[in-house]
């Protein structure tokens, strides 16, 4: 029999957290915390970036310890010492910052959190069906390193589900899954919650809250601030309860792009490894003064069409990248930067920042005004540029020599946002914006990039976030299996449309403003 359909009483919590504090050296994470979860109750934890989500969710799964607080389990009280515990009691937990071994397989990471009797043919057998179930799509044979992020997302709830849980803790799962996964996983979870599994939910898309959700808890600063049925609020109710405020409504202002900044001219390259994606004939261009966006399923060739377009990708033929009519399909990061470029790739720690240095310093990783022609870093300037991008963007941290693992991810994404936006491209390539951050810093960050489209900026978004590319682009592609769909208009284009592309199904012959050639 599964965890989740042990006999319980059903009017006994099966979580509750009495008086949760957890106190760091800058900052006081929970403060007198308390929250009860039923069983098949699934209970959102709302909260801006910084709020105390994670935290909480961390003490409940046994990998951060409490410094006061309570906790009953089925109403009983337990001490969850580690996650091993934790799952031994049967609290499962997908975490927003992935905790995969990269060198290892999928079927092997998935092993490490199950029963040692099973042999890695069983798991793996397993991961299969699963997947096929939840229609979750994964190759148990894959090493974690080649996957994309979404595809990581997809094994880190797999590995959750696998071990049928009494409580399945979520911590912004839904952050890099297409629409279509989306609506596949909610009937997963509603069907778990009631079969008696009790689920704990964070995530910044409001519609999620409202549609899953039949509880809320609201935090703000680590205090509980709120508690409601989120069925029976709005949108811009829960906003209110949750930064205080509504997010200002995007402006969009009728802007004549210019000339073409960035032009792919039919590129093709083969993968580098063998779980990648040939890129096959991708043709595009973006212009100054335009979003171009570029929807599709992860793992589709975004990670390699992105390699190729920051130059940490080489092979291409010049000709096939240009910038400004120059050919740089050859040239690496650091030449395309002084032209112009800047870049915010989809990983956030390994990728777009190092994890162990403060955030002054991981402002070099993309920009040199600090450092003085004989070498030498201005420390002074380096932090005075952090703490304005810290300002700007409302991150929350310990000022700029904090540790970039030391934010929490959606803090982190506004740094990394900021600091490229701070850098005043001429041509931005931004992959996942939004990603895990609050409605009130998302609408920052689209506002910002509308700002530096109306600047004249060419800018070019990779998200899996339907609603966000039609938010913020002027024109959008699909990729799919290597291949870049012609470009629609905005106001032009369907939901409908871009899902139905999704799956490569597109017309052959140019649509709206561009075709597949990117010529006007």
């Amino acid at each position: 029999m599964s965890a989740a359909k042990q006999n319980t009483d059903m009017s006994v919590p099966r979580l509750q957290l009495t008086g949760i504090t957890k106190r760091y050296p800058a900052v006081v994470a929970n403060n007198g915390v308390s929250l009860a979860v039923l069983p098949g109750e699934s209970h959102a934890v709302l909260g801006e970036n910084g709020a105390g989500k994670s935290t909480l969710m961390k003490i409940i799964y046994g990998s951060v310890k409490p410094d006061e607080g309570t906790i009953l389990w089925n109403g009983k009280p337990v001490a969850v010492r580690n996650p091993q515990e934790a799952r031994a009691l049967g609290i499962s937990m997908v975490f927003q910052h992935f905790s995969l071994f990269e060198t290892l397989t999928v079927a092997q990471n998935v092993w490490l959190g199950l029963d040692k009797s099973l042999s890695l043919a069983d798991v793996t057998a397993r991961v299969t069906a699963k997947a096929a179930e939840y229609g979750l799509d994964i190759d148990p044979a894959r090493p974690v390193h080649t996957l994309s992020v979404g595809e990581m997302q997809r094994v880190e709830i797999i590995r959750a589900l696998l071990t049928d849980p009494q409580l399945l803790i979520l911590d912004e799962p839904t952050s890099v899954l297409t629409p279509q996964a989306v609506e596949k996983l909610f009937v997963v979870l509603k069907t778990l919650a009631a079969q008696g599994c009790s689920i704990l939910y964070i995530s910044h898309k409001l519609h999620e809250i409202r549609e899953l959700c039949n509880a809320c808890t609201v935090l703000r600063g680590g205090v509980v601030t709120g508690v409601c049925n989120p069925q029976r609020e709005t949108n811009a109710s829960l906003s209110r309860m949750m930064i205080g405020a509504e997010p200002p409504a995007l402006e969009h202002h009728n802007v004549a792009a210019g000339d073409t900044v960035l032009r792919v001219n039919h590129l093709q390259l083969r993968k580098e490894d063998p779980f990648g994606v040939d890129l096959d004939e991708v043709s595009l261009q973006v212009r100054a003064g335009e979003v171009v966006g570029i929807a599709g399923v992860s793992g589709n060739g975004q990670k390699e069409l992105l390699h190729a377009l920051s130059g940490e990708d080489t092979r291409a033929q010049a000709s096939m990248v240009q910038v400004f009519g120059k050919d740089v399909g050859r040239l690496g990061p650091a030449p395309r930067r002084r032209l112009g470029v800047h870049f915010v790739p989809e990983e956030r720690l390994g990728r777009g920042a190092v994890p162990t240095l403060g955030l002054a310093h991981n402002l070099m990783l993309t920009r040199t005004d600090a450092i003085g022609r004989s070498g030498w870093i201005d420390v002074k300037a380096l932090q005075a540029q952090a703490r304005s991008v810290i300002s700007r963007f409302n991150v929350k941290a310990g000022g700029p020599n904090a540790a970039a693992k030391s934010l929490s991810g959606g803090n982190l994404q506004k740094f990394i946002v900021g600091r490229e936006i701070d850098a005043r491209p001429k041509l931005l390539i931004v992959s996942q914006p939004t990603w895990g951050v609050d409605v009130g810093a998302a609408a920052q960050i689209r506002g910002e990039i509308l700002a530096l489209r109306d600047a004249g900026c060419a800018v070019l978004v990779v998200s899996e976030e339907l609603d966000e590319l039609f938010e913020v682009c002027d024109r959008l592609h699909v990729i799919a299996k290597g291949r870049l769909s012609p470009s629609v208009r905005r106001r032009e284009a369907t939901v409908a449309q871009i899902g139905e592309w999704m799956s490569g199904l597109w017309d052959k012959e140019p649509v709206g403003e561009f075709g597949s050639s990117g010529h006007a």
